[in-house]
Parts: C-alpha cells; structure tokens; sequence
C-alpha cells in the first residue's frame, strides 16, 4: 500500500450525539487506514470520484455527488483516496446514540 498525505478533517461539531467532521481531499491525499465505530452519512458538497481501499487489498471506485448524501452502518473498514486531479470534499455526520 502506498502512503498518502493526509486528507484535511476539520471537526465543526462534537458533542455526546455527534460528531460533524469536513473531510477535504486535495489530489493525492487519503484518510488514513480506519474503521467506522459508528453509523455515519456522509453530505458531499463537490462532485468527484474517491478510490476505495478494502482490507482485502482491493479497490474501488466511489463516485460522490454534490447534495447526494448516503448511510453506511459502523463497521465499515477502508481508506478513502483522492486519485483525481481535483479536490474533493464531504461532511461526515457520525451518531454517537444508539437506534
């Protein structure tokens, strides 16, 4: 696996609900190797296509949408890259509560 600058998370709300983070991928930057410990959407704000790194060393491409959020469930385990020549930039919203 190649290393990858760090993409820009900016925290905008924490509390014992929530946690809003800015996610900005310059091209050539990654999250970082991590696993979602809660349920989360993700709110695109740009256009754009991510590259997926699964832990089985596979990887896919995920197109995002201006305005077209989506839910995963906790669990997910994966890097997120930026192999586009154009930053791209989301929010995350994780939910700290149970269902």
């Amino acid at each position: 696996m190649a290393d990858y600058p760090a993409a820009i998370a900016t925290q905008q709300a924490d509390n014992d609900r929530v946690c809003v983070t800015e996610w900005r991928f310059p091209p050539g930057h990654a999250t970082g190797w991590h696993k979602h410990g809660y349920d989360y959407v993700v709110v695109p704000t740009t256009d754009g296509v991510l590259t997926l790194q699964h832990p089985d060393g596979s990887r896919t491409e995920s197109p995002i949408k201006l305005g077209n959020s989506y839910y995963r469930d906790a669990g997910v385990e994966h890097d997120v890259i930026n192999l586009t020549d154009r930053e791209i930039v989301f929010v995350e919203i994780e939910f700290k509560t149970p269902r």
